[in-house]
């Protein structure tokens, strides 16, 4: 275990706290990742809004080892940073629950996938090819449309809060939303990537179940 102290700034107002830091990897040293993660915990500053200050030096290499950044047992680390409002970290719960769904559904689409390329290698028996892709044809779409409706509700994310304020005529919106907006963000343009790779299979699918059509036909002829 790594010891560090850890001071707030005004913002925050005049906290210490004494962190244990561990590395999340076995027989390695702790990295700056680590302990901003750790402070995230503790603080409730979210990690893309910390700026960590040691010696007079900002600390900004992530994967770097702390000893390598200077930062050693028992040294003091000032944060300069804001926590979210409950607002924002209501927000914030919701999005962390689409993700958990999010790969879930990421799972069923990379089993889909395993089996597809199972059946385009002849390891399964010909004449139950066509009802295994049927059955898959089946699933990649359903996979499909669960992740529209994921990103059909992430969309609404901050909508409410934003229409709330306004029929409350309150002066203050809230306040950017900043770590909300960029989880927001980061979460839509993966899910659009998982549905861009659900249509790939579903029309790679598509051509193979067609291809086995036409070899059946001309068998029958």
């Amino acid at each position: 275990m790594w010891l560090f102290g850890n001071w707030c700034q005004s913002s925050l107002g005049n906290e210490k706290h004494t962190v244990q830091i561990a590395s999340h990897q076995e027989d390695s040293e702790p990295t700056l990742k680590d302990m901003a993660l750790l402070i995230e915990q503790v603080t409730g500053v979210p990690v893309p809004f910390q700026k960590l200050i040691c010696k007079g030096k900002s600390l900004k290499e992530m994967e770097q080892p702390l000893s390598a950044l200077g930062v050693k047992n028992g040294c003091k680390v000032m944060l300069i940073g804001k926590r979210n409002s409950p607002e924002e970290e209501a927000e914030l719960k919701k999005l962390k629950d689409f993700e958990k769904s999010v790969e879930q559904i990421a799972n069923k689409l990379e089993e889909i996938n395993k089996e597809f390329t199972g059946i385009q290698k002849g390891f399964l028996a010909k004449d139950l090819q066509a009802e295994a892709l049927n059955h898959l044809d089946k699933r990649i779409k359903g996979a499909a449309e669960q992740f529209m409706k994921i990103l059909e509700q992430i969309d609404a994310i901050l909508d409410n809060v934003f229409l709330e304020r306004r029929r409350k005529l309150t002066k203050n919106l809230p306040e950017n939303f900043s770590d909300c907006k960029l989880k927001k963000k980061g979460l839509v343009k993966k899910v659009q990537a998982f549905l861009a790779q659900c249509d790939t299979v579903e029309g790679s699918i598509g051509q193979e179940m067609d291809k086995l059509q036409s070899k059946n036909l001309a068998l029958a002829e």
